[in-house]
Order: structure tokens, then C-alpha cells, then sequence
């Protein structure tokens, strides 16, 4: 079975003053932290070697989370000192992945988006030199971010050429691209993502399900308020 990355080293700055004193992932809805509805989210679909990145209050997200035994996964931790940016914190974390696809996930959204339907995807990717090297779950844009990310044409991503959507914070990357990047240094992905669509190296799905980036104060209660009123309902 492949491996999964969850990113949780962020500040979370716009979930302040909620994230000065707890991590962003550790923050709750529906009665349990956002990163946990993410672990069990992986392991129903089979991933069950994670590796975290943290920074922020990583104490605090290693101490409740530890090796992750609880969930039936095996939860290895990658710490920052300072955050390094996305593509810094997965590089610095490659001694830990490993090699081939690996399913990295962002561990402040929430979605029902099944991470088993990827897993083809994976297979064919680690197969087939041919394949894309980066696979995207895209999803329509929230009023957030109305102008989107990338362009979905033909099963390719295009950072120009249509009508974009924006990215779910979902993606098999094959590590391969991360290996020989400097390691403990920020490195931002956006970059790399629009170079490697230039060849022809990333694909994308749409996904219309419930899926929620929970980026304030307010994105937290009004999801904690949905789930709750979903599990009430199922009562």
C-alpha cells in the first residue's frame, strides 16, 4: 500500500486568536480535531504509513496524536522549526516517505472525498513512467477564491487556457520530484506545480462533494454547526 503525508506545520494565521494557543489541525469539529477526521479518512482507505510535518505547537500535535496506534496507522513525525512552506516541508520530510507515489493531504480541510478512489491512480503512476508525476483533486471555486488556481482540460492541469478551479488540498506527487531539493529550507510549491504542467507532469480530477478548507473562526463554526446538526439528524 502506498504512503500518505498530512501537512500541519502552518501557522494558521487567519484562524487566529483560535491558533495561538493550539494548532490549527488540533482545533475541532464535529466532536473530534480536523487532523483526526483526516487520519481516519486515510486509513479506511487504506493508507496507513503517514508521516506528519509540524511546527506550531508541534508538542502538542505529537503528545495527542503520537504514533498514531490508536487509529490503526503508523504516524512518523517531521519537525520544523519554522515552517517551511509546502514543498520545503515535504522535501525535508523525503528520508520518511517513501519512494514512488505518495497521497499528501492538507490537515485543515474536511471533505468526504473517498482517498481510495486515488489508489488506481497511484498504481498506475508508480507502473508507468508515461503517467503524470503529480495527480490533482480539484474542486469548484469557493467564494473565497473566485478566480481559482488551474485549468482542467483533457485530464491535464494548465495554470492558463479556460476556466479554473481551485486545488482541494489533495494530491498523489511522486517523491522522485522532491528528493533532490535542499532539505530544512522554505520552498514553496506553486513554482513547481506550474513548471512541471509545462511538461505535461500533472493531472487533475474534479470533485463536486462536500469538501471545506477551514481557513477562520468562522469556516470552524459554521462546519462544527453542520456536522453537528448531520449527526443529529442520523441520531
Amino acid at each position: 500500500m502506498f504512503g500518505a503525508m498530512i501537512l500541519a506545520a502552518g501557522r494558521g494565521e487567519r484562524m487566529r486568536p483560535l491558533s495561538d494557543q493550539t494548532p490549527k489541525p488540533l482545533l475541532r469539529v464535529g466532536g473530534k480535531p480536523l487532523i483526526v477526521w483526516q487520519i481516519e479518512a486515510l486509513e479506511r482507505a487504506g493508507f496507513r504509513d503517514i508521516v506528519i510535518n509540524a511546527s506550531h505547537h508541534a508538542a502538542q500535535l505529537t503528545e495527542f496524536l503520537d504514533d498514531g496506534n490508536r487509529w490503526g496507522v503508523r504516524i512518523q513525525w517531521s519537525i520544523e522549526a519554522t515552517p517551511l512552506e509546502t514543498a520545503g516541508g515535504i522535501a525535508t520530510a523525503s528520508p520518511l516517505l517513501p519512494s514512488g507515489p505518495v497521497l499528501i493531504v492538507s490537515g485543515d480541510i474536511w471533505t468526504t472525498f473517498d482517498y481510495a478512489t486515488l489508489i488506481p491512480r497511484a498504481d498506475a503512476m508508480s507502473r508507468d513512467p508515461a503517467t503524470p508525476r503529480v495527480h490533482l483533486v480539484m474542486v469548484p471555486n469557493p467564494p473565497y477564491h473566485p478566480d481559482g488556481d488551474f485549468v482542467l482540460h483533457d485530464g491535464l492541469l494548465h495554470v492558463e487556457g479556460g476556466t479554473k478551479l481551485v486545488y482541494g488540498n489533495i494530491g498523489l506527487h511522486d517523491t522522485a520530484l522532491f528528493r533532490d531539493l535542499p532539505r530544512g529550507v522554505p520552498i514553496r510549491l506553486l513554482p513547481l506545480w506550474c513548471d512541471w504542467m509545462t511538461q505535461d507532469l500533472v493531472s487533475g480530477e474534479r470533485f463536486d462533494g462536500a469538501w471545506a478548507n477551514v481557513g477562520t473562526p468562522s469556516d470552524l463554526a459554521s462546519l462544527d454547526a453542520q456536522l453537528s446538526e448531520s449527526a443529529a439528524t442520523r441520531a
